[in-house]
């Protein structure tokens, strides 16, 4: 079995701060702490599956690789800004969100629609740091994504395996877990890891603000996607569903993929316009 990357594999010498932009900066900060996280979604997933041994130990395996993802882009951060203190974001961000870790049942209403929103979730991660990946001129965080994008790919077929050995949804159950984890990147999650990591220590700030902190984060989020991303997302998002690559059902989540995209910027850029 390939052993899995460590951050001594990444070259940090050749790390170049010139080509960095603000808005690269501010998006890589907010990943860090949302991946570093990663413990209490196992805490979660432990609860929820408890009767489930073989899941739980690769629930296990994936946080930690999750853990290691957040070490990895708050280190980067943390060498182009100096003055960017991860632990104390981190600190601050674990203060201000948390998961149902008392929960022993599955916010998805099932076992299987538990694992079938993960599948989206890493649909999604893997989509985004191949697009951060593709979008930096910088060659360290180049190569920390091109390896993220990598394990997240590989973690959305983990979770489709075992989705994959539970009772099958109805075709509209799994359209609406699909649907509504896609609607939860809005969140308070990322909402609140942007603002931890961007606003929360500057002087003046105002707070925490939901909608217009989750607005600033998805309008710099979705602007770095071009279209083989988005189509990499649907295609992942769909094969989770059960359709065929080419089908009618795929065509139009296809084209119900770009309507949201397009609408998320609109609705981010008003909200962020007008704060």
């Amino acid at each position: 079995m390939r052993a899995h990357w460590t951050l001594d594999d990444i070259d940090w010498s050749q790390l170049d701060r010139s080509v960095v932009t603000e808005e690269l900066l501010s998006a890589v900060k907010t990943a860090a702490l949302v991946e570093a996280n990663s413990a209490d979604y196992v805490t979660y997933l432990h609860n929820v599956f408890r009767d489930d041994s073989e899941f739980c130990a690769a629930a296990s395996v994936w946080g930690a690789e999750e853990a290691q993802h957040g070490a990895a882009l708050g280190r980067w951060a943390t060498l182009v800004d100096p003055d960017f203190d991860f632990t104390a974001a981190m600190a601050r961000f674990r203060d201000g969100y948390r998961l149902p870790l008392e929960s022993g049942e599955s916010v998805r209403g099932s076992l299987a629609g538990e694992l079938l929103a993960r599948c989206v979730v890493e649909s999604g991660t893997c989509s985004y740091y191949a697009a951060l990946r593709d979008a930096s001129e910088e060659p360290v965080l180049r190569a920390v994504c091109h390896r993220i994008s990598q394990d997240e790919a590989r973690h959305y077929q983990l979770f489709h395996r075992h989705y994959q050995r539970y009772p099958r949804l109805s075709w509209w159950r799994r359209l609406r877990i699909a649907i509504g984890r896609v609607v939860e990147t809005g969140d308070d999650e990322l909402g609140y890891a942007w603002f931890s990591a961007v606003e929360s220590h500057e002087p003046g700030n105002d707070g925490y603000l939901p909608k217009v902190h989750a607005a600033r984060y998805q309008a710099i989020a979705t602007g770095f996607y071009q279209e083989r991303h988005v189509h990499t997302l649907l295609h992942m998002i769909t094969t989770a569903l059960g359709c065929r690559a080419g089908s009618r059902w795929s065509r139009w989540l296809g084209a119900l993929g770009w309507w949201w995209l397009s609408r998320s910027n609109q609705a981010c850029d008003s909200a962020v316009a007008s704060a």
